[in-house]
């Protein structure tokens, strides 16, 4: 809804200062020029998205996928402690985590919400529900699929040429965040101890 409202807002923005500034064609250009772009775009990345997809189901029906997730279960049941306890949200983490160390977010998102569904309880989100959208905000992607895509469908010769950046960033992305995470897990977890009853 909130999104909603925003490009609703940005296409008015747009158009009251085209017909404010004389350029109202200009900006009727624009607007189908970006359409016709952005089906093209959506046409030229579906046959390389369509390809890894096909790719993580072929790990998944060989068992890859599987030994992928019980490679990383030991780190995660340290970043997950609570949820380790759970079967279903902890195969749910692991499945979304190694779908995003693929750069498969279109398949990696089924698993977070299914996850995060498992976890919610309440109207606070608990710490392991932090840690998850950290998680999924800043993951490690050691093949980037989407974004070689994009390159790709743009005229790129070498789209995968950005693996050393994309490995390098991802990790202080994630690094970072899981600290930060950690740590206002823990000074929350103070503040609750120290708090003076209610009487």
């Amino acid at each position: 809804m909130q999104m909603s409202f925003i490009w609703f807002a940005l296409i008015l923005i747009s158009v009251i200062f085209g017909v404010f500034s004389g350029s109202i064609e200009a900006v009727s250009a624009a607007a189908l020029d970006g359409a016709k772009e952005a089906v093209t775009l959506a046409i030229s990345i579906t046959g390389v998205i369509c390809l890894w997809n096909g790719v993580l189901e072929v790990m998944k029906r060989c068992g890859l996928a599987r030994s992928l997730s019980k490679l990383t279960s030991p780190l995660l049941s340290r970043l997950f402690r609570q949820t380790a306890k759970n079967s279903e949200a902890f195969e749910a983490i692991s499945a979304n985590f190694s779908a995003n160390l693929l750069g498969l977010g279109n398949a990696a998102t089924p698993f977070g919400i299914k996850a995060a569904q498992c976890m919610s309880s309440g109207e606070e989100a608990s710490d392991d529900l932090c840690m998850l959208v950290v998680m999924n905000t800043a993951s490690i992607q050691i093949i980037p699929a989407t974004v070689a895509a994009l390159r790709s469908s743009l005229g790129s010769t070498a789209p995968f040429d950005i693996l050393p950046a994309v490995w390098l960033t991802s990790l202080l992305a994630l690094t970072a965040g899981v600290l930060a995470a950690k740590l206002m897990s823990k000074s929350g977890g103070a503040k609750q101890r120290h708090s003076p009853k209610s009487i």
